[in-house]
Parts: structure tokens; sequence; C-alpha cells
């Protein structure tokens, strides 16, 4: 009878948390519009996706990088590919299903290579990326909250630095559709994927001999909703989420804008004045700052992501917080959230708003961040040692980020 009791109460949080989402979503698309009401679920849809799927950006880099696994990697480039042979011919056309659409094209310049190195190294030491953070933290994992929390501080440090990194020389934003078209842009974008899974395929089948061997799940009886999912089905949901973001809101899907403006909001609560800041003088910035949190985008799909990971985290089972976290574990989410937040506003975003939307957007820059942050990670495996009494390579769910 017991067990029976206990074997339905997952199902029973899940249950109240589903309902609290829509209640949320609901009360913010009355108060703010359907569309933003709608991105709510889109996030919470995210959540899933990065839980079930275990789809996670730092360790897809950390064990290709100390093992040459290249299996997470080459389930990104999937996910591009998707993502810009669904995003290219809107961008090009300029609307979608009568919305205007725009991508994420920044400039390339010091800022961004620097940014994009400091957030990779960050990424290793703090346990995980933008999206990995939501989704661990939202799943359970107690040591990612205070990643988030410096995450946040990070991001207010890098927003109060702006000006200056801006004042670095830089390049102007170039667009692989407004180079080369659509059509030409996804020619260029899919030999790049191309090119980079073969690359990684010689290298896993050098050291190994053969590639490993990917898990496959049963999706039967339930498992869609209680997971896991293959890893490719991750790569599909999210490269289609991040499509209908960008057909609700305009834009793709971005996720440490909000991390700023949560900092932004908190600081000025406690007496501080960051209008003076550069950052903050930019319009869209200065017009969240004063607006509530809750009509901002970014804020509403970021609290749906953890909703959604902690819905997942239950149907499964999975969701056990636990408070004994290891110092050197606690130093390391620590100094690992504060390079994630200040980098990501160097760089004008994280692995998902520069690279993972940068490039669906077709901006170099995108690219640029992929170099820049895949090298910061080679340097934060070589310092997790210093921290971790796991080895770099260590795949367990809890680092699945």
């Amino acid at each position: 009878m017991t067990t029976a009791l206990d074997a339905k109460r997952p199902r029973r949080i899940s249950g109240a948390l589903g309902a609290l989402l829509l209640a949320g979503a609901l009360l913010v698309g009355l108060a703010y519009g359907t569309r933003l009401g709608l991105l709510m679920i889109v996030g919470a849809l995210l959540g899933v996706s990065l839980y079930h799927a275990a789809f996670g950006f730092t360790a897809a880099w950390r064990v290709f990088i100390s093992e040459r696994r290249g299996r997470g990697l080459r389930a990104q480039m999937a996910m591009l590919a998707i993502a810009v042979l669904l995003f290219f011919p809107a961008l090009g056309a300029g609307g979608l299903w009568g919305q205007e659409v725009t991508g994420f094209v920044s400039p390339i310049g010091v800022s961004v290579v620097v940014g994009a190195f400091l957030f990779g190294v960050g990424m290793q030491l703090g346990g995980g990326c933008a999206s990995g953070t939501l989704f661990t933290a939202g799943g359970g994992n107690a040591r990612m909250a205070i990643t988030l929390l410096f995450f946040i501080v990070g991001s207010l440090i890098g927003s109060a630095h702006f000006g200056w990194w801006m004042s670095l020389p830089a390049f102007a934003p170039v667009s692989l559709v407004d180079a080369f078209g659509a059509g030409g842009g996804i020619a260029v974008s899919l030999a790049l994927f191309g090119g980079i899974a073969v690359f990684s395929v010689l290298l896993e089948k050098r050291r190994h001999g053969r590639l490993e061997e990917a898990p496959r799940p049963n999706l039967s009886e339930g498992r869609w909703l209680t997971g896991p999912w293959p890893l490719l089905l991750g790569a599909v949901a999210l490269a289609l989420l991040n499509f209908a973001t960008l057909a609700l809101a305009g834009r793709p899907w971005g996720i440490t804008s909000a991390f700023a403006l949560w900092g932004a909001k908190v600081y000025e609560l406690l007496g501080g004045d960051v209008s003076a800041w550069a950052y903050w003088q930019n319009p869209d910035n200065a017009a969240a700052l004063e607006a509530s949190v809750w009509s901002d985008i970014t804020t509403v799909m970021n609290l749906g992501i953890i909703l959604g990971a902690m819905v997942a985290a239950t149907l499964a089972g999975r969701f056990a917080p636990t408070l004994r976290i290891p110092l050197g574990s606690v130093l390391a989410a620590v100094i690992g959230g504060l390079l994630l937040g200040y980098g990501a506003r160097l760089a004008f975003g994280c692995n998902i708003g520069a690279y993972f939307s940068g490039i669906a957007s077709g901006s170099l820059h995108g690219w640029v961040w992929l170099v820049a942050g895949f090298t910061g990670n080679m340097v934060g495996v070589r310092l997790r040692p210093w921290f971790f009494d796991r080895p770099p390579g260590d795949r367990t769910r809890a680092k699945v980020s």
C-alpha cells in the first residue's frame, strides 16, 4: 500500500507543477498578450526536452575534449542543421506567418572572443551552460542553483563594464543570409556542420576504433513522459521549439539577457542605479528595465524552462535535491557562474543566444563564439581537477549540461 502511494506521489507533484505552469501562462497571457503566454509554454517544453534528452553543451564538449567521444557534438550539428533549414528562409523573407522576424546578428570583435572564452571556462567550472544551468537547477540540482545565482551576479557586472568592452575594435555584423541569400547560406552552413561532424567521427575512430553506440531508450508505455529520450530526439525538439520562439516572439531563443535584467532589478531595489551604464542606455534594455519583469520574453521563457524541467524530473522520479555539496564544488560553481554571466554579456549571448540562435540566424559572430567558447572549454577541462574529485570525462546525469 505504501509503495503504491509512493509511486503516485511524483505524478501528483508533477500534476501540481503542470497546473502552476498553465496558470502562470494564462495569467501572463491575459496581462501581456497571448503570444507571451504561449512562449512560457514553449519554455516549459524546452525544459522537458533538455531534461529528458539530457541534452547539454558542456558535457558534450568535455567528453570530446577529454575522450574524443563526439556523439553529443554531432547531435549539436544536427540541431543546427535543422534550425538553419527552418530559419534562413523566414529570415530571408523578413517575416513568418504575418509576424516580422529578425535574427541575432552581432558585431565580431575583441569582446566576443574574450567573452566567449570566459564563458567556455565557466561552463566547465560551473557545471553547465545557460540552458544547462536552468534545466539542471529545475531538475533538482542544488549546486546549479549556486551557479545560477552567481551567473546573475556576473551578468550584472558584465553590464556595468559593457561600454568599455564595446569601445574595443570590432568588425560590423555579418549575416550569411544577407551575404549568400537563404539558399546559399544554408549550403555554406550545412557544409560546415558536415565538416565538423566528419572531423569528430575521424578523431573518435582514431582514438577508439569505432563510434560509441547510442543507447536505445524504450519510448513506449509512457516513456515519452518519464524519459529518457534519445539524444537526437532532443536535437530535433530544440530546433523546432527555437523556430516556434522565432514565430511567436519575432526573434530566436535567448536566455542570459534576463539574468542581467534580474540582477539590475535587485541592484536598484537595494538602492543602486544602473541607468548611466551603457548597456542600460540601449533603448530595448532601458525599456525592459522600466517595465515589469513579467513582460520580458526571456524571463518568462526561462521560468518556463525551470518549471518544465521540474515536471520532467518529478515524472522521472529523479527530483531529489541535496545540500551536501563539497566545498571545492561550491567554489567552482561560484567562479564558474561569475565567468558565465560576465562572458555572456561581453559576447552578445551564451551557448543559446550567441551559438545556437546566432548560427541559426546566419550570424558570423556565432561561429566566432563557437571557436572561442570551445577553446575556453579546453582550458576549463584542465582546471576541473582542481575543484572536483571526479575525472574530467565523467558523464553522470548531474553533469549532463
